[in-house]
C-alpha cells in the first residue's frame, strides 16, 4: 500500500504503478466519490470506447405470457 501526501492546494499524485495499471493519461477525467470515510477515483471512459461492450450478451429474457 502506498501513502501519498495532500498538497496545500489539496492535490495528490496517483502513484505510477496505479496510473499504469488503470491506463490513466494526463488530462483524463476521473470521477471522485466519497465512500464512507474514504475517497475513490473512478476513471471516466469516453463514449467511443463503450461501443460494442455488450456484444455477445444473451438478450433472451423469459417473459410472462401477459407481458408479451
Amino acid at each position: 500500500m502506498t501513502v501519498v501526501k495532500v498538497s496545500p492546494k489539496y492535490q495528490v499524485v496517483i502513484p505510477q504503478q496505479i496510473r499504469e495499471a488503470l491506463g490513466l493519461r494526463p488530462g483524463q477525467h476521473v470521477q471522485a466519490l466519497q465512500y464512507g470515510d474514504r475517497v475513490e477515483f473512478i476513471p471516466v471512459k469516453p463514449m467511443k470506447s463503450m461501443r460494442g461492450f455488450l456484444k455477445g450478451i444473451d438478450t433472451t429474457v423469459p417473459r410472462d405470457r401477459d407481458r408479451v
